[in-house]
């Protein structure tokens, strides 16, 4: 809960910091590519969570590490963030400052499960109802799970949109042990 009102209160600081310099669009861009680098990366986050590592170690190393690829303000906004002893959660100021991006900018994410891979007319058509369902742009961001036997599973923050064939004769599976199902 505390980092969480923690990571909020950054993720503020950044937006506006943002907004204030307009540089929404390259900073979202270097903050993402910091974020995918904490997520992949076992050395990283172990770095950033290492109470032994000195401040100054770090910030050379994530410095080093980011130069040329972020700008400066994105750079001293990390260097910020190690001076406050919160390098520890820079992934969920940064996952939170996106959120509060996306929002900002009326876009929503969705992570779309399938089967198989879309087609691009596929993807957009559904692009489409989910924005129109949805009353944002959507963002969507597609995984392969081949446990899916056909349809979709598209989820949107904590509610889930399921499509799936399984899902499907779940339902005709209870509709028939509820005797509301008739055949003729």
């Amino acid at each position: 809960m505390a980092e969480t009102k923690v990571s909020t209160r950054y993720a503020n600081s950044l937006l506006d910091l943002t907004l204030e310099k307009n540089s929404l669009d390259g900073i979202s861009k270097d903050m993402e590519l910091v974020y995918s680098a904490i997520r992949s990366s076992n050395e990283l986050k172990n770095l950033l969570k290492n109470p032994v590592v000195k401040p100054e170690m770090k910030q050379s190393i994530l410095s080093e590490i980011f130069k040329n690829k972020i700008t400066d303000d994105s750079l001293n906004f990390i260097n910020f963030i190690v001076d406050k002893n919160r390098e520890d959660i820079l992934s969920s100021i940064i996952e939170k400052f996106l959120e509060l991006r996306d929002e900002k900018l009326g876009v929503i994410r969705v992570e779309v499960k399938t089967s198989f891979d879309f087609t691009d007319e596929q993807k957009e058509k559904l692009k489409k109802r989910l924005e129109n369902i949805l009353n944002k742009k959507a963002h969507l961001n597609f995984i392969i799970d081949k446990t899916i036997v056909g349809g979709f599973i598209a989820k949107v923050g904590d509610t889930v949109y399921d499509a799936s064939i399984k899902h499907q004769l779940e339902l005709l599976r209870k509709e028939f042990l509820q005797g509301s199902v008739q055949l003729n």
